[in-house]
């Protein structure tokens, strides 16, 4: 049975990272066509593309046209997906969390990120701004595609350990009530602040400048942070 919900684009990209994983000693085997996929993890094909076209601007897997796609040579690590956690913790222990771990992941691939990881940077970037800016009502893909910027910079790092951490941030801040929450906190003017935000991040990945990458990590997370708090203010301010 077909899932119809908002989470079904994550829902497949998880699957597909651990389809890919599986078949990473198999370069030459093609995953199945796009229609198994979807009927086999229960998403339509349109987010199947999706979280493809993800994985293919990553590098982890590539199409050969005609034939279909295949793993990449380097075998991705499965995501951790642990939205459990989301009941245990609460909106500022994650932010509080986002805040020391972020900021160090950019100053890291600042230092360490290579050409090739840097233009993937510039890639996710410009693809998140295309899903914000010119399709902004498409909340699945902006979630998606933000998710695959923050990501793409935690891997430049060049730490499996922060990466994992990163990983595990990530799937509580992909739960759909914490997206809900992002999603009601969004508007013309956050988004455009957002995009050039991600732009400095890019300029100073570009110039290797670990401070200023930090620098720009921790407003862009703290402007969210405040953006949220509104959000949540009103909520409340609502029940009352």
């Amino acid at each position: 049975m077909q899932i119809h919900t908002d989470d079904s684009a994550r829902l497949a990209l998880d699957a597909l990272r651990n389809l890919v994983a599986q078949q990473s000693n198999l370069p030459d085997k093609p995953l199945p066509p796009e229609r198994e996929l979807a009927s086999e993890f229960g998403v339509s094909r349109r987010s199947i593309r999706r979280a493809l076209a993800v994985l293919e601007a990553e590098g982890q897997v590539w199409r050969r046209q005609g034939k279909g796609t295949y793993v990449g040579p380097t075998p991705p690590s499965a995501a951790l997906t642990l939205t459990q956690l989301s009941a245990r913790t609460n909106f500022s222990e994650v932010m509080e969390a986002r805040l020391h771990l972020e900021p160090n992941l950019a100053a890291l691939a600042a230092q360490r990120a290579s050409g090739e990881q840097r233009a993937l940077i510039r890639r996710m970037a410009e693809r998140t701004a295309f899903e914000r800016l010119g399709s902004s009502e498409d909340a699945d893909a902006i979630e998606l595609w933000d998710s695959a910027f923050h990501r793409s910079i935690a891997e430049a790092a060049g730490n499996r350990l922060l990466l994992d951490l990163f990983e595990m941030l990530d799937a509580i801040r992909l739960d759909p009530i914490w997206r809900d929450l992002r999603h009601r906190a969004r508007n013309a003017q956050r988004l455009l602040a957002y995009h050039d935000d991600h732009q400095a991040l890019v300029e100073a990945l570009d110039a290797r400048d670990p401070v200023r990458a930090a620098a720009v990590m921790r407003a862009h997370l703290r402007a969210l942070q405040l953006a949220l708090d509104s959000v949540l203010q009103q909520t409340l301010e609502q029940a009352l």
